[in-house]
């Protein structure tokens, strides 16, 4: 943290568009030992599906109905043949990992600044 080059400008910042969501539906992907298919609902701005690396950190039923941080304008990528829209976030000490909820009821789709 105390290293300036790795400091970013609120510019660059301001291009991350982060926003809450509802997950709204999680199942394991086929043929994989950590990962799951989770679908999460921005409300006006619809439904994505993202692939994450919870298993083992999180049942599926625990993060059913989570109001999480979102990253929503990350490059789609596929993994494990699962189409992923974003990245769902979390904080890891390397070894425990929490995964970012909104305390508030703000609408699902409210940007996080």
């Amino acid at each position: 943290m105390d290293d300036p080059a790795k400091e970013v400008s609120i510019d660059e910042f301001k291009k991350l568009e982060i926003r809450v969501g509802l997950v709204v539906e999680v199942s394991r992907v086929p043929r994989t030992e950590k990962l799951y298919k989770v679908v999460v609902d921005f409300g006006p701005q619809g439904k994505r599906q993202t692939v994450t690396g919870l298993v083992g950190y999180y049942e599926a039923e625990e993060l059913m109905n989570k109001r999480v941080a979102f990253l929503v304008n990350l490059k789609p990528a596929k993994f494990a043949g699962e189409k992923s829209e974003g990245m769902l976030l979390a904080a890891s000490d390397g070894e425990k990992l929490s995964i970012l909820t909104i305390d508030r009821d703000v609408p699902n789709g409210s940007r996080v600044s």
